[in-house]
């Protein structure tokens, strides 16, 4: 993996447990309850915003053809699997194991 992969992966992970960070604080919970539900919602946000075609595109494009009367070619689905979509699975993986661990009980709730 190339030195531009590695810093974009870490300056994503800063990014992430900072906003993670934020909402713990917020929310004035620990910052591994959040983790799992930061994790769902950043892959899923770099999954919509890193793919390209798919059921958004169709739409607008049958939209815009609608509207013009032009047929447009419309875009097969791609997915671009970047560093940052990879850090934010890793991220969301972690955050899994640790939600995993609350559940169970191994790590104990929060004294009050």
């Amino acid at each position: 993996m190339p030195r531009k992969h590695i810093l974009i992966i870490i300056i994503a992970w800063i990014v992430e447990i900072s906003l993670t960070y934020w909402v713990a604080k917020m929310f004035s919970v620990r910052f591994i309850e959040v983790m799992f539900f930061t994790g769902v919602a950043f892959t899923l946000g770099t999954f919509y915003f890193s793919s390209s075609g798919g059921a958004m595109s169709r739409f607008y494009t049958s939209q815009v053809s609608a509207q013009t009367g032009i047929i447009h070619e419309r875009e097969r689905f791609k997915v671009k699997l970047g560093p940052v979509f990879i850090a934010s699975l890793l991220f969301f993986l972690i955050g899994l194991v640790f939600f995993i661990l609350l559940v169970t009980g191994i790590i104990p709730p929060q004294k009050v």
